[in-house]
């Protein structure tokens, strides 16, 4: 309703401007009616009374008209050069009353000019200039008023001083309100890229969340399916009452995996319509629908994993307080990630899972046997050592640092290997996972 709303005011918006002439035919129109209203207000006025007094407009080759024509005919380019305008009419305004030429509305074309100039100049240097010019003027209007008679009939000299004051201020007053409409346009639209910078700073840190959420889901479903897939052919043929124990674990693997997968592609699709309603709104509301997993679902972890064939020793007491679920969801996942490293890495090996509290950090390490010498166990026969790194600890540690902690691998003195991560209990807001 709104968007519709918004869209009609725009449309009548842009109707009102096609119906607006463009600036150039405004300044030609204007420049012919002030011309008109001074030439005419000058004859009008003056009909009727002597010529002795005040020299007329036809004298010196009609140059009181002239000046009258040229002052007003100058408005027609005062936005493209209002100083030179400005000066036009100023000098005009200085000889027609400088040769005595008769009074009328010929002021009119300095007035516009004057508002012109300050309302598009650049504030307190073209103030000094309009100034400047109305003192000079000021003068040359007292001395020619000097022998008026009577004395009473000078009045028009302090009306054009005052009307000149008065035009040079209002256009100040626009150019100054012109200005403040302007920084405020600029900061409002520098504060709305700064929302949208956040929003999709906010929604690609919740895309890349949930990308770290799909790897970890994926790579330890697809460890435990590899080595079950591996005891099936190798046990096939010699132990057939295996089998059935593989595939169930194979069946009840994938199950949750793809239980996993799409959860996270539900809170994806609600990404997409969350989006496409507040037009790239923040990823805070995505959060609670987003799947967590924390140290209550430890146990269910270690199940798995002594499912695949792992002998799990886990000591993982339950928090003093409860902790962040940025950090429980990071202490699952690194539990994670370090058990499907050792299931593909290794396999069949003992894992030690523990977890210290302190009032200000929580300290989990899981450490493996390693590749045992001697074994007959078919997942171990099938395992190959890594051509390279993975991701796995890349992973952990890029999730350790966004919350403000460190993590620690390498391999034992006797053997094996451990991961070591400590994470703050309190995380500040810009390492949020």
């Amino acid at each position: 309703m709104y968007r519709a709303w918004e869209s009609y005011d725009h449309c009548m918006q842009d109707r009102v401007a096609s119906f607006r002439l463009p600036a150039r035919i405004q300044d030609l129109l204007l420049a012919l009616f002030v011309t008109v209203m001074q030439v005419q207000g000058t004859v009008v006025r003056n009909s009727g009374q002597p010529d002795v007094v005040l020299r007329p407009l036809s004298d010196l080759g009609n140059l009181g008209y002239l000046l009258l024509i040229v002052s007003g005919a100058a408005l027609a380019v005062r936005r493209r050069h209002p100083a030179a305008v400005f000066a036009v009419t100023a000098l005009t305004s200085v000889v027609y009353y400088g040769l005595d030429f008769p009074d009328g509305p010929g002021w009119l074309a300095l007035f516009v000019a004057l508002y012109t100039f300050t309302a598009y100049g650049d504030g307190h240097r073209t103030l000094q200039l309009a100034g400047g010019g109305i003192v000079a003027l000021a003068v040359v209007w007292l001395i020619a008023a000097a022998d008026v008679e009577p004395p009473a009939a000078v009045g028009w000299v302090y009306f054009r001083i005052g009307a000149s004051v008065m035009s040079a201020a209002l256009g100040e007053s626009v150019r100054a309100r012109k200005h403040l409409a302007t920084q405020a346009l600029e900061r409002a639209a520098l504060a709305e890229r700064a929302r949208d910078e956040e929003a999709r700073a906010r929604v690609d840190a919740e895309r890349l969340r949930i990308a770290r959420e799909v790897h970890d889901t994926v790579a330890h479903a697809i460890a435990v399916i590899n080595i079950q897939s591996g005891v099936t052919a190798h046990v096939l043929d010699k132990r057939p009452e295996r089998v059935r124990e593989s595939l169930e674990v194979i069946e009840q693997t994938s199950a949750r995996a793809l239980a996993e997968m799409r959860a996270i592609l539900d809170v994806l699709r609600a990404e997409s319509s969350s989006d496409d309603v507040t037009d790239g709104g923040g990823a805070d509301d995505l959060e609670p629908r987003a799947p967590r997993a924390g140290v209550a679902q430890l146990d269910d972890l270690t199940a798995r994993a002594r499912e695949a064939g792992l002998e799990v020793t886990i000591d993982a007491p339950p928090p003093p307080q409860p902790l962040p679920a940025a950090v429980g969801s990071a202490v699952y996942r690194i539990v994670q990630e370090a058990i499907t490293n050792v299931i593909r890495h290794v396999g069949t090996t003992r894992v030690t899972i523990s977890l210290q509290y302190s009032p200000d950090t929580v300290e989990v390490r899981v450490s493996d046997e390693g590749r045992p010498t001697l074994t007959t166990d078919p997942r171990t026969e099938r395992q190959e050592q890594p051509k390279g790194p993975g991701h796995g600890l890349t992973g952990m540690r890029e999730r350790c640092r966004l919350l403000g902690g460190r993590l620690d691998a390498g391999p034992l003195p006797h053997g094996g290997f451990a991961v070591t991560a400590r994470l703050p209990v309190t995380p500040t807001e810009a390492t949020t996972v």
